[in-house]
């Protein structure tokens, strides 16, 4: 990736410590033990421990487990990669009060939790709660909006890689995206394989980019493998044709062109074709759907029918047009 920046930084350090979706929640990072103590076991069923403090820290009973339990202390590990702040904060008491529960757990008025890390927060004050959430809430609204302007411009293709062909197209979105509001940044420029271009699309969502755009691999011969990658990454990717083929006939190995639109978290996928004068007539198009926050199926289905009319507006004459294809919109 290049075109790092300090405002690039600053996301992806707020992109390492929260996470976003109906509930805001933070990443352990590696540090995801709890420490109780003095507590006193007395034949006491460590699982059942486990379990209640995984209720009162919204956990399953699969992504918490007891670890020591040696003189007066009780260690336990989390094992899920983030936990929802709501059940995290200040909630000492109440995990103290689900341990007291359990027969043969005993703990006393000096009794407490620790952690390190943003577990540490399970012990704040109860009155300071609030406050903190508030403040979170905050900093997640801010750096989503500002990782939502943030793009990434991918080209595909051996041509591309071999300098074979200029790439025409990552500087004219360059452009675009940034005169549009976006602080874009140019990608790498991948060969046809889907494992190379899925790898790059997930790294553009660790990196804290809100928008991966894509050109060239969408088309129904062996080597184009953009809709591949996408759908490994989003499998309930949306995929609309633009044209369909009748199996069998040219050299097309697959049943049509189709577009592609998907999503990693907050990163919105966009996989357009290679032609230039096909990325530049949908250009209009994404900036709308980009400018006016439409879902990915719309967006897919205003792009594919854009591309479709030019199809349909060469009376079947087109080069990509043969007496073997289909104009439709079937997803």
């Amino acid at each position: 990736m290049v075109g790092q920046s300090t405002q690039q930084d600053n996301c992806k350090v707020f992109h390492d410590t929260l996470l976003w979706d109906n509930l805001m929640e933070y990443r352990l990072l590696e540090k995801t033990e709890l420490w109780i103590s003095p507590v006193k076991l007395t034949e006491a069923n460590l699982n059942a421990c486990a379990v209640a403090v995984g209720k009162v820290l919204g956990l399953g009973g699969a992504d918490i487990m007891v670890t020591d339990a040696l003189s007066d202390r009780l260690t336990l590990d989390i094992l899920v990669p983030s936990v929802s702040a709501e059940h995290i904060v200040s909630k000492e008491r109440a995990v103290l009060e689900a341990l007291a529960a359990i027969p043969g757990v005993e703990t006393f008025p000096d009794t407490s939790v620790h952690s390190e890390g943003v577990l540490g927060l399970i012990s704040l004050e109860e009155g300071e709660r609030d406050a903190l959430l508030q403040r979170s809430q905050a900093m997640r609204d801010e750096i989503m909006e500002r990782i939502a302007r943030r793009a990434i411009v991918i080209a595909t293709g051996a041509e591309v890689v071999a300098g074979q062909i200029e790439d025409t197209n990552t500087p004219f979105l360059l452009e675009r995206l940034s005169g549009s509001g976006f602080e874009a940044d140019r990608g790498p420029v991948l060969a046809d394989n889907s494992a190379v271009i899925a790898r790059a699309l997930r790294e553009a969502a660790d990196h804290a980019y809100g928008l991966a755009v894509t050109t060239g691999g969408i088309g129904a011969e062996g080597k184009d493998q953009t809709l591949e990658a996408l759908c490994a990454v989003d499998p309930d990717s949306v995929n609309p044709y633009v044209l369909k083929f009748r199996k069998g006939h040219g050299r097309h190995e697959k049943d049509g062109v189709r577009l592609g639109v998907g999503c990693l978290g907050q990163l919105l996928m966009v996989c357009l074709p290679g032609p230039h004068d096909e990325v530049e007539m949908l250009w209009p198009i994404l900036r709308q759907g980009l400018h006016e926050k439409w879902d990915k199926k719309p967006l897919a289905e205003a792009l594919a029918a854009r591309l479709r009319k030019k199809f349909l507006s060469s009376g079947g004459h087109h080069p990509r047009v043969h007496e073997h294809a289909i104009l439709g919109s079937e997803s």
